[in-house]
């Protein structure tokens, strides 16, 4: 793990950033506060329904279970399920026994299993026997002392009376081991202390708008966002939980008039992909007051839709290893909410290199990664996170997110920054979704190749019509993308970003013809 500055950890603590509280004590004391709350899953293979106290009860029964095997304090336990209420009840489980959760993302495959498997040595393995891709690989298994199937065996982990109370546990110490594929690289494991995971449920769940609704949460448990939003900030504000187990925009669209569930933003093709449904009428927009934007790049174009569209918009800007950098309150104004990702957050400090890349520290920030080459490579001795992002700040403090150091195209020596191209390409009728990347050029070394993700209805324009449009914009010709590609859909992280990585190997591979 990476070493904390001690006038920083001074600091977190003073100022109540960082309370002491393990997320044991953080989930005992807020459920006992909201035990009827509304816990369901709308799922075609698990439906369920219930109330926080149910799937606290079995949850403690696990937590009984489990501490008869002699799982506590420290152990690792590991889960790869959809968002299914055993993965609650998983969760707090692992939290009440003080022990390491790592959350799996329910569509990694065996490749990314066993990496992960490998990295963490987890005492306890809870996992789906089959859920879409995600199937049970037994043989990995093979040295796990503990192993759970969910419709198979799951129950017999279960003592018949419930674990009382919390297990103690060092604060400081590792509570959670996050695996994060990122957009430009294969999982790394993210660990962050019950004092980091705390501060960020406590801060992100301040950046929400108090009537936001019954939320609907789609994003994976197993992904770190997901799993905060589904299982730590409702139980921290007494709010209902509903999960899907899948993202269809059409199913969410039904379960808005049917049950009045809301849809709060996250990555923007999670909104995006709602207003492109056939389905989607401006009857839906009673239950699109808000999007929280973040999690990937926002584009100009997006915002202005949504906000054309009576939609409040607000950003923010984080990763896994720094889950709340910036944000913008949904009171803030227009232009800051629209065109930055918001100011630093309290308790956390900004910085720009001198190459315009963003170094952030502060009471979220996790304590480095399962792999110590990487902890090394990624924080200073200072305690700044190299964040491998290009910003700008304005007079005000406010971020605004300009590109990635992957994602900077060198045309014939000269930087493109992909983002600026991506924004022009959306402004195009018709153009869901762009994504630019570098492609080889025998003479300049790289060009911009465009691909795209289309509305329902409409054609994939010609070269001479991208051109025209480009031209139209003032942009500099350098800039215009040089190959134009079509697909139903990109690669994606959990978190609905697209893997960068993925578009370039595939245009590298297939070297078009220009």
């Amino acid at each position: 793990m990476r070493s904390i500055p001690a006038d920083l950890v001074a600091d977190y603590r003073s100022k109540g950033w960082w309370t002491g509280e393990t997320i044991g004590e953080m989930l005992t004391h807020g459920l006992a506060a909201a035990p009827d709350t509304e816990f369901r899953v709308h799922s075609n293979q698990r439906p369920w329904s219930g109330t926080f106290g149910d799937v606290e009860h079995r949850a403690r029964r696990l937590a009984a279970g489990l501490r008869a095997r002699g799982v506590g304090p420290g152990d690792v336990v590991a889960f790869q399920l959809p968002n299914w209420a055993e993965a609650a009840a998983t969760f707090w489980a692992s939290a009440f026994l003080g022990a390491v959760v790592v959350p799996i993302v329910h569509f990694y495959g065996r490749k990314e299993l066993s990496h992960i498997l490998t990295a963490t040595s987890p005492r306890v393995f809870i996992v789906a026997e089959r859920f879409g891709r995600l199937e049970h690989h037994a043989d990995l298994c093979a040295d796990i002392p503990i192993v759970g199937v969910v419709g198979r065996d799951f129950d017999d982990l279960l003592a018949e009376d419930p674990m009382p109370g919390f297990l103690s546990t060092d604060p400081g110490g590792p509570a959670l081991i996050a695996f994060t594929s990122g957009t430009t690289s294969a999982p790394k494991g993210v660990v962050h202390s019950h004092e980091t995971l705390g501060h960020e449920t406590r801060q992100l769940a301040g950046l929400y708008p108090p009537e936001r609704g019954r939320q609907l949460t789609a994003a994976p448990v197993g992904h770190f966002i997901g799993m905060v939003n589904a299982f730590l900030i409702p139980v921290l504000d007494g709010s209902p939980v509903n999960l899907t187990d899948i993202w269809d925009p059409g199913r969410a669209l039904a379960l808005m008039r049917s049950d009045g569930l809301t849809v709060g933003g996250g990555a923007t093709y999670f909104v995006t992909s709602l207003l492109d449904h056939p389905d989607f009428t401006t009857a839906h927009l009673s239950w699109m007051k808000y999007a929280g934007l973040g999690g990937s790049s926002v584009p100009a174009a997006v915002t202005r839709r949504l906000d054309d569209l009576g939609i409040t918009v607000f950003r923010s800007y984080g990763s896994t290893e720094h889950p709340s950098i910036t944000g913008s309150r949904y009171s803030a104004p227009k232009d800051k909410r629209l065109f930055t990702d918001g100011d630093a957050l309290p308790g956390v400090e900004i910085k720009l290199a001198a190459d315009g890349e963003i170094l952030s520290r502060g009471p979220d920030l996790c304590l480095g990664y399962t792999d110590a080459a990487l902890t090394a490579a990624m924080f200073d001795a200072d305690g700044w996170y190299h964040t491998g992002d290009i910003g700008e700040l304005d007079t005000d403090g406010y971020l605004t997110i300009t590109d990635r150091k992957a994602d900077i195209i060198i045309r014939g020596g000269e930087n493109i920054s992909a983002l600026e191209v991506e924004e022009v390409l959306l402004t195009m009728p018709g153009i869901a979704e762009a994504v630019v990347v570098a492609a080889p050029d025998a003479r300049l070394g790289e060009h911009a190749a465009a691909v795209v993700r289309l509305r329902t209805g409409h054609e994939l324009p010609t070269i001479a019509e991208l051109r025209a449009h480009f031209d139209r914009a003032g942009v500099a010709k350098q800039k215009w993308p040089e190959e134009l590609h079509q697909v139903e859909d990109f690669p994606r992280t959990a978190s609905g970003k697209v893997q960068k990585f993925h578009v370039r190997q595939s245009i590298a591979d297939r070297q078009p013809s220009r």
